[in-house]
């Protein structure tokens, strides 16, 4: 076995952090801490949705050291990706997309604190398929970092070791590190560019969850007045317990399946009334912008 270069190896991860730190940036909402951003195309910037205060002023400390007054052109919390767009653009070489990343893939981290880069290490220790966040987003893989990384690094630049963009780093339970794809942010990020937000898909019921007599489910608790559910007939004290034959244990699950691709779907319901099992059939409506 050939002796490991070092010196060389530490190099190479120098000239990565170099390079990457060209097209990162710190931001700043309100009071909050600050957090990461990197740049994306257009004079535009990506950042963790967690991390944005829609009702607090932003502000962007560019790779320039530069700091600037910035606009949130949109967000989706269902996949955590907010779109920024600093007073000062600029239109540099954005980063390029990795190809496939595997299990155990080195992965370098590029965010910024105000104008200093900073920068974590380590490596891809989960790498799955296709998945649904808890809000309803698809995320295209799931991929999990082993690296120490401070909130600062929230919405930071997750990179390959030849310096392309893995995705964005978020925190998931426990501040585990992961990171939404970059195929995930460029489908979503053109939609904020044009609309703001991304559709998701409405019920119009409130509900609770229902667990007791060996009865599992969401209780509809509320109905909006207009909304698909009291259009489909739900009345309160429903309790659905499957949605297209699948089992439906509480709101959450619910929730998860309102993505923006149930938008305009036809779902069959199952629902427990007065003790009898009914189905219902339910056309998904567009969540109306808060």
């Amino acid at each position: 076995m050939s002796e490991f270069d070092l010196a060389g190896f530490s190099k190479a991860v120098a000239d990565r952090a170099e390079a990457a730190s060209a097209l990162t940036a710190s931001i700043s909402v309100g009071r909050h801490h600050s957090a990461s951003a990197f740049y994306w195309h257009d004079g535009l910037y990506i950042a963790a949705e967690e991390s944005i205060d829609e009702d607090a002023e932003i502000e962007t400390t560019l790779p320039s050291g530069e700091t600037v007054k910035t606009e949130l052109l949109g967000s989706d919390a269902s996949t955590g990706i907010a779109l920024l767009k600093p007073a000062v653009t600029s239109a540099p070489v954005a980063f390029a997309r990795a190809g496939d990343v595997r299990l155990g893939a080195l992965a370098i981290v590029a965010g910024r604190a105000g104008a200093s880069p900073i920068l974590g290490f380590g490596v891809v220790n989960e790498a799955g398929p296709a998945w649904l966040s808890m809000r309803g987003g698809r995320i295209d893989r799931r991929f999990g970092l082993s690296a120490g990384l401070d909130e600062r690094f929230e919405g930071a630049a997750a990179l390959d070791a030849e310096g392309a963009l893995i995705g964005m780093v978020l925190f998931g339970p426990r501040r585990r590190p992961l990171v939404i794809p970059a195929s995930t942010i460029d489908r979503v990020a053109p939609i904020l560019a044009e609309k703001r937000r991304v559709a998701r898909g409405y019920l119009g019921a409130g509900l609770h969850t229902v667990r007791e007599a060996g009865v599992r489910g969401a209780m509809v608790m509320s109905l909006d007045e207009d909304g698909p559910a009291r259009r489909a007939g739900l009345h309160l004290g429903d309790i659905i317990t499957e949605w297209n034959g699948e089992a439906v244990h509480d709101p959450r699950e619910l929730a998860r399946r309102l993505g923006s691709d149930s938008v305009g779907a036809t779902v069959t319901l199952s629902i427990l009334r007065a003790g009898v099992v009914q189905k219902t059939d339910v056309t998904i409506g567009e969540r109306p912008a808060a």
